[in-house]
């Protein structure tokens, strides 16, 4: 939490990703500044509520179901948002995270993720932000996977090298430049395929 942080403080003070929104999956080093959860993890967690008599599994799908329903008109809603339709979503996740079904612990968890309406309807205000957390989970999935297989690095060098390259190759992948092409340039490789720099690419060219 204190790592997020400080990265956070110094991102904030050096003046980059001005009126960005931090979208996660709850956990507690990534609610920094203005925070977004994450629908996919809110709605696992009725996912996995454990019932046992059938009108208890009966509720939870049903609300399931309204869940995801109000989950699509989220999405449409982020393509043509209107004053009026965010309003109208406001209500209708009230009514949603407000029902009683009898079911005690799915009634207790509603009530819990009705006291983050502001978090998980950031959307309304915000309708470019994603409503999900999947595509920055598919980023580090590489990176994930070869640390439980390796279990580590041996030096803070080796660290450093295996946490950049990665984010490298996602980034040239996600502007459709082949990673050889983009180590070929910076090396200085007689024939390399010229690759701007990748902030350019990202952010623009920065004003001279």
């Amino acid at each position: 939490m204190a790592t997020e942080g400080a990265l956070w403080g110094t991102i904030t003070d050096e003046g980059h990703l001005d009126d960005t929104v931090i979208v996660s999956d709850d956990a507690g080093q990534f609610r920094l500044d203005v925070h977004a959860l994450c629908w996919v993890h809110a709605e696992r967690l009725i996912h996995k509520l454990e019932t046992f008599c059938e009108p208890h599994a009966q509720a939870k799908e049903r609300i399931r179901s309204r869940v995801w329903w109000f989950y699509r008109d989220l999405k449409a809603y982020r393509q043509y948002p209107t004053t009026r339709r965010a309003h109208e979503l406001s209500r209708r996740f009230d009514r949603i995270f407000s029902t009683i079904t009898g079911f005690a612990a799915l009634d207790r968890l509603l009530g819990r993720l009705r006291l983050r309406k502001s978090e998980l309807l950031a959307v309304l205000q915000r309708p470019e932000i994603p409503l999900h957390t999947n595509g920055s989970e598919n980023d580090i999935r590489c990176q994930v996977t070869r640390r439980k297989i390796s279990g580590g690095t041996r030096s803070d060098l080796g660290r450093d090298n295996r946490d950049a390259f990665p984010g490298l190759m996602k980034t040239c992948a996600k502007q459709t430049i082949s990673f050889w092409d983009y180590l070929g340039h910076r090396l200085a490789i007689p024939g390399a395929v010229h690759v701007p720099p990748l902030p350019e690419l990202v952010h623009g060219p920065v004003p001279t």
